[in-house]
């Protein structure tokens, strides 16, 4: 049963590595939106399961889940705020 799993996380991987990969440059803002939408219910699932866990390997596996995703969501806020401030008027007084 974990074979599977295991198997299905790589071709995840794969297709999702190929699929972000051909996107054009005009859709990375809404890429961006939906990828921080699928991290919060990645972290919000994994903290459910923790209250499951009943062994380390799968403590820790949900603990690497919750830091990447929080990675990613981080990551995301922080480039839409740049990416936000460029629009910005430069001349405009404060």
């Amino acid at each position: 049963m974990e074979i599977y799993l295991i198997d299905i996380l790589i071709l995840s991987g794969f297709i999702g590595y190929f699929a972000i990969w051909n996107v054009t440059p005009l859709l990375h803002s809404p890429l961006m939106s939906v990828t921080n939408a699928i991290s919060g219910i990645v972290i919000l699932g994994a903290l459910q399961s923790l209250n499951l866990s009943n062994n380390l390997f799968t403590t820790m596996l949900l603990l690497t889940a919750i830091f990447f995703a929080s990675i990613n969501i981080f990551g995301g806020f922080h480039i839409s705020a740049r990416m936000l401030k460029m629009f910005k008027n430069k001349d405009k007084k404060q």
